[in-house]
């Protein structure tokens, strides 16, 4: 019997938290039947690598596994792509052509996105799962096979139930098993090794030699919510790697890719809305950027007046002041700060309220 370490570096599934740990023992008592599968999830969340984990330590992992994005396809094209068609059913039918069910016959079929199949799709699907049988489009005869479903969605099919845009008979039919993946952002205990696993990888298909990810860049990558989730950090760390120079991965590779880490900058980014054109989308990005630009010297202004260092005129009887240089009272503010905190940078943004962003910067421009 395969232990849940063994289960995880076989099938590739990454992380030591509570959650994938439950998430890996659920999938071994399953994977042997041919029972249906519902997982739960955000995009970006690796629905298809577990999926593709129960098909491999399953009895049908000598054949096929097919993947199908649900919503990626035109409405009406689902159904040739599902069940396929006969030569001239409808026009640009020149051939006979396999469906996904009759392709992956033995083996396993993974709907992703099931929550975006059309109604009417949705019940063909049912009374071929039910069956084992389909009509492809144009014939007169079904075919046979047997095939084992999993599916999986980013939306809650109750509440989609609900508003009858799904189906209630399907829905219960997909649901036997049940397997939520929580967003990055509730297992942050896993970035670390995800990120190592995501740099061994892209440095051996490139050839190119590992470099160090810092402590401080790991604190940096778990203090951000990850809404793109895993592939979102695969893809910040591999664009860090790519970008890398020094053989260093520390927190400045990664403030160009990462744009609203938590704490102070958080609650300031603008939102991009994704339903935008590309000339909109940049547009967005240019205000937001200047936005961050703008902050940030409000930022410096508010902890130079609150640092501000005075030098009587003994002449005067200190009514004259002399002001130190701008550049000099930034560094000194900094420097105090960081003595005060015994080095920890978040803390010592905080006493100075300004984001770990803009004090990260001026550490590396003032060499500190």
């Amino acid at each position: 019997m395969m232990t849940v370490e063994e289960f995880k570096n076989k099938y590739g599934i990454i992380g030591k938290s509570k959650e994938i740990r439950e998430l890996v023992g659920i999938i071994m008592q399953v994977a042997s039947s041919d029972i249906s599968v519902l997982i739960y999830g955000e995009s970006g969340t690796g629905k298809e690598v577990f999926a593709k984990a129960i098909h491999e330590y399953s009895s049908r992992s000598a054949k096929q596994f097919l993947s199908i994005n649900c919503g990626a396809i035109p409405e009406g094209l689902l159904e040739s792509e599902l069940f396929g068609h006969k030569k001239g059913s409808f026009t640009g039918a020149f051939d006979n052509r396999k469906g996904y069910f009759e392709i992956a016959d033995e083996g396993t079929l993974f709907l992703d996105e099931i929550g975006d199949m059309p109604l009417t799709t949705q019940v063909r699907l049912l009374r071929a799962i039910e069956t084992n049988e389909f009509l492809k489009i144009g014939a007169e005869t079904t075919t046979k096979v047997d095939v084992r479903i999993i599916a999986a969605t980013n939306k809650d099919l109750q509440q989609e139930v609900e508003a009858k845009r799904f189906r209630e008979d399907l829905y219960f039919r997909l649901k036997a098993v049940t397997l939520s993946i929580p967003p990055l952002r509730k297992r942050k205990s896993d970035i670390d090794e995800l990120a190592h696993y995501f740099i061994a990888n892209f440095c051996a298909s490139g050839k190119i030699e590992i470099p160090l990810l810092t402590q401080d860049a790991i604190e940096y990558l778990k203090n951000y919510d990850w809404p793109g989730n895993v592939r979102e950090l695969k893809n910040a760390v591999e664009s860090a790697v790519a970008l890398n120079k020094n053989g260093i991965l520390d927190v400045q590779a990664f403030i160009p890719l990462i744009t609203n880490p938590n704490g102070n900058s958080a609650s300031r980014n603008l939102p991009i809305h994704l339903n935008r054109s590309p000339e909109e989308l940049d547009r967005e990005l240019m205000y937001r950027a200047l936005f961050e630009i703008k902050k940030d010297i409000m930022e410096l202004k508010d902890m130079i007046y609150q640092q501000r260092v005075v030098v009587d005129d003994p002449k005067n009887n200190n009514d004259n002041e002399e002001v130190l240089p701008l550049e000099q009272l930034e560094k000194e503010a900094i420097k105090n700060a960081l003595d005060q905190t015994k080095g920890n940078k978040r803390n010592a943004a905080k006493m100075l309220k300004i984001s770990e962003r803009t004090l990260y910067r001026k550490i590396k421009e003032y060499e500190l």
